[in-house]
Order: structure tokens, then sequence, then C-alpha cells
């Protein structure tokens, strides 16, 4: 098999999901997500790898495909990743098929301008409360995801498909976001997809060994509830009076730049030039010996939780 083209700029646009809200794995517990990891792994097999993201949470569509994209497409980077309409499929009466024209001119932009896009599109809902009741309009979404991919020849990694998201161990408390075994998952899964590997396909095809743990229903009651009033009531509070956590904010790298410092490059030069396998820095994750997890290939996810 030939070897893949080297990738030496990566650009990350979206929301709180690019920009890696709740793995707070980096430094200094900093977010970190799926798109730091992935960028670490493309920086140990390119030296002079540079990286940007300029995902920020709470962006809706029109930000993505606004500053977001206009500054993507100035740097014109080897690749792009894509996640985009999750903020907008969960506001109410929000058009669906408008939404979808409007990602698709985005991705058009991109794709026009020659650039490698990758699409992530959406998750499955349906264990989580309230938001299942979403599940329909997720899935609309997503195969309209799909379907601007396949008329513009751009890559998909489909969230749904990816058994292992269907569990809350690979999520955080607030059963919104990822947390850090969910992150490094969709890391695993891009770069497989990009022919960088980062190691086995089990790594997010079947990364442990062990079910979910089921608990009793009036635990799972009792979590609700706190999840309730912790998560739940504060971000219907900010949908109610059109803000979001993510008032003020600026991207976390709103540079393309290098991603290690020169001693670092150096070293990983010679690792290249040597064909020496460099591990990223702080890229490790142990499935099996870490909490949480997530669920065996062939299961769609434990029962929802109630």
């Amino acid at each position: 098999m030939s070897r893949p083209e080297p990738i030496r700029s990566y650009v990350a646009i979206g929301d709180s999901f690019t920009e890696g809200m709740e793995d707070d794995s980096g430094p200094g517990g900093e977010y970190r997500g799926f798109a730091d990891r992935l960028a670490e792994h493309l920086g140990t097999v390119t030296p002079d790898f540079r990286y940007a993201n300029l995902g920020v949470r709470g962006r809706r569509m029109r930000h993505i495909f606004g500053e977001q994209l206009e500054q993507t497409l100035r740097w014109k980077p080897d690749l792009v990743t894509v996640f985009a309409g999750g903020n907008d499929v969960l506001r109410p009466g929000s058009d669906l098929d408008r939404l979808a024209e409007h990602f698709e001119w985005g991705i058009r932009q991109l794709r026009d301008a020659g650039l490698r896009v990758v699409i992530l599109s959406g998750h499955d809902t349906g264990w989580i409360p309230v938001l299942r009741y979403y599940r329909g309009r997720v899935a609309v979404f997503s195969m309209h995801m799909r379907a601007v991919a396949e008329r513009t020849g751009t890559e998909v990694v489909d969230l749904w498909a990816l058994n292992a998201l269907a569990d809350p161990r690979a999520w955080s408390e607030d059963r919104l976001h990822l947390n850090g075994a969910g992150h490094q998952i969709v890391a695993a899964r891009i770069a497989d997809l990009l022919g960088f590997p980062m190691g086995p396909t089990e790594a997010w095809t079947d990364p442990w060994t062990t079910p979910p743990q089921q608990l009793p229903s009036i635990l799972r009651r009792r979590q609700t509830r706190r999840w309730a009033r912790q998560h739940l009531v504060p971000w219907l509070r900010r949908r109610a009076l059109g803000r979001s956590s993510g008032d003020g904010r600026q991207p976390k790298r709103p540079h393309l730049d290098y991603l290690y410092d020169e001693a670092t490059r150096a070293e990983i030069a010679r690792a290249v030039a040597e064909g020496r396998v460099r591990e990223a820095a702080y890229n490790g994750f142990d499935p099996v010996g870490s909490t949480p997890t997530s669920s065996p290939s062939g299961t769609k996810g434990p029962d929802p939780v109630e």
C-alpha cells in the first residue's frame, strides 16, 4: 500500500465539541479534545506540522461558516475537520433543510479551495434524558450531512455509527460533551480514516473489554435528578435568555502555528528519518484502566437513562 500524503497543517472548526469540552486532560487541566489529540498524533509523523483550533463553545452555523471559515480559507491548510450545526439543531423551530443548505454552502467553499475536509456527523442521543426527544432531528440533519459529503466528495466520520460512543461512560457528567475517553475514540477514528492510525482499529471499534455497568433504576433516577439540577436547568435558562456559554470567548489556538517547539520538532525529524515512532506528548490512553469507559462492539449501548 502506498504511504498517505503527509499532513503538514490542520485547522479544526466548530463549537464546544471541537474546542474539547469536557476533556480536561491537557496541560494544567486545560480542555484538550479530539482535535488536539489528533494534532498531537499527526505532529509525530510530520516534523513541520502546524495546527489551529478555532472551535468555541456555543457557536452556531453562522459563526462556524462565517469568521471561522474565512480564516481557514486564508490559511489553506492540508486538512480541515468540521463539526457544525449541533447548537442550531437543538434550537426549537430551526429549519433543518435550510440549515443543511447553509452547511453545504460552507463545505463547498472549503472543497472549491482545494482543501481536504473531514465532516463529523451527529451522534445518537437516544439514551440521554430530554435530549432523546431531539433524536429525530439529529438523525435527519446527520443524513443531510452524509448527503452533502456524497455530493461534494468529502470524507465523513459518522459518530452515530460509533458504538463506543453510545454509552454513558464515553461522556462527561453533563451528558452533552464527550469526556477524554470519548474524544480519544473520535481522534482514533479520524486518524484511521486519514491513513495514520493511532494504534489498532480496536482503539475506536472495541476499546473496552467489559460491558457498561447497569445501575438499579432508583440510582439512575437519582443521577438524572442531580444532572437536571446541575446541568439541564442552567442550559435551558441560557437558551431561554438567548445567551451562550461561549459569549465573549476566543479560540484556544487562534493561529496556525507549530504544535511543538524547535527542539521537539528536531527530535521528531530524527525519529522519522530513522523509521522510529515517537509517542505524542500526553496522548496515551489505556481503555481498560481508565474511567469512564465505553461499550463493546456489537452493542448499541445500555438501556436509556431514566
